[in-house]
C-alpha cells in the first residue's frame, strides 16, 4: 500500500524481491494506494513502483500476479470521498487503463471492485467487469468491501448478460473480532463475516484478507487494538494466541496467518520491512491442528 510513499523505492524493491525469492506470488494493490500519503494528493505511486520494480527485473512479470482495485482514487487531488471515482462503466474502463499504464503491463491477474458504488446500477458495473475480461484485460474480476447479497446480486446479473461473474472476494478479517455492531475506524472497510464465508464455501469463490495482522498489534505493545476490539473475548483469544505461538516456537502473528490459511482464506500482508515479509512467510511452516482451531472458536 504504502510503496511510494511512506516505503522509498529502494526499500520496496528489496521488499519485492524477497518476497518473489520466498516462493511469493500475488501483489495487491490500488489505483488510490496511497493518496492519503501522496503530497500530490492522489494515488497511482504503488502500481509506479510495482512498474519500475518489474523494468528493473526483465522476465518477472511472468513470476507475478498483479490485483489492483478500481473506485476508491480521487479525480481531484485532496478531494475524498468527494471525488472518489466510482464503477460507472467509463470510470472503471478509464481506471483499468491508468492501472495497466503505470505499472506499464498489458493485463491485471485479478481486478477488485475496490468498494460499492450506489449511484451505478449494478448491471453497469457487472457489465464492464465482464467486458475486461473478454478482453482479457483482466484474466478475474472480484468485490471488495461488499455484503454477500450484493456479491451474489453481481453474479445472478453476470449469469443474465453472460458475462464473466465475480470469483473472489476480499474482505478485512483477521483472529479477534470487534465488537458486534459497532463500526471500524477505516473509512471504507468492511470486515468478513459468516454469510460472506458461507456464501464462498457454497459457490467455489476464493476468499482473501487484508489487516490480518492488525498493524502488528498482536507482537507490538506500543500498537494496541482498536477500542472496538476491547471486550473479553479478545482477551481470551490473545491468552490462547500466546499459548500456541509457543507451542509451536512461531510468532502470534505466524499463527494468525496460519489460522486464517487453515480455513483457506488467502491473507494479504502489507509489509514495510524485510523482516515483515520474511515471517509472513514462514508462517505457511506453521501447522495448526484441529485441536488448535477448536481452542481458538472456544476462546471466542
Amino acid at each position: 500500500m504504502d510503496f511510494g510513499t511512506r516505503v522509498d523505492p529502494d526499500r520496496a524493491f528489496a521488499i519485492l524481491d524477497s518476497f518473489v525469492a520466498g516462493g511469493g506470488v500475488w501483489l495487491d494493490t490500488a489505483n488510490c494506494y496511497s493518496f492519503w500519503a501522496d503530497l500530490s494528493g492522489t494515488g497511482g505511486a504503488s502500481e509506479r513502483l510495482i512498474g519500475a520494480w518489474l523494468r528493473a527485473r526483465p522476465g518477472m512479470r511472468d513470476a507475478v500476479r498483479i490485483a489492483t482495485k478500481v473506485r476508491q482514487n480521487r479525480l481531484v487531488p485532496h478531494s475524498w470521498p468527494e471525488s472518489a471515482e466510482g464503477l460507472s462503466a467509463r470510470a472503471v474502463r478509464v481506471g483499468v487503463e491508468e492501472s495497466l499504464e503505470r505499472p506499464g503491463v498489458d493485463h491485471v491477474d485479478l481486478l477488485w471492485a475496490h468498494a460499492k458504488d450506489r449511484t451505478v446500477p449494478p448491471e453497469e458495473t457487472v457489465g464492464a467487469f465482464g467486458e475486461l475480461v473478454t478482453k482479457e484485460v483482466a484474466l478475474r474480476v472480484g468485490p471488495a468491501n461488499h455484503a454477500a447479497w450484493r456479491v451474489e446480486r453481481a453474479r445472478s446479473l453476470a449469469r443474465e448478460q453472460g458475462v464473466e461473474p465475480w470469483t473472489a472476494l476480499q474482505l478485512r478479517h483477521s483472529l479477534v473480532q470487534s465488537r458486534p455492531l459497532t463500526p471500524v475506524a477505516e473509512a471504507g472497510h468492511r470486515m468478513l463475516t459468516a454469510e460472506d464465508l458461507d456464501l464462498a464455501r457454497s459457490e467455489g469463490l476464493s476468499v482473501w484478507s487484508y489487516s490480518s495482522v492488525m498493524w502488528g498489534s498482536y507482537v507490538r505493545a506500543d500498537k494496541p487494538l482498536p477500542e472496538t476490539y476491547d471486550h473479553p473475548g479478545t482477551a481470551r483469544v490473545l491468552a490462547v494466541l500466546e499459548e500456541v505461538a509457543g507451542e509451536l516456537s512461531v510468532t502470534p502473528n505466524q499463527v494468525v496467518l496460519a489460522w486464517l490459511m487453515r480455513q483457506g482464506i488467502d491473507p494479504f500482508v502489507g509489509a514495510s520491512r524485510m523482516e515483515q515479509i520474511e515471517q509472513a512467510l514462514a508462517a505457511r511452516r506453521a501447522r495448526l491442528s484441529d485441536e488448535h482451531l477448536a481452542r481458538f472458536a472456544e476462546a471466542r
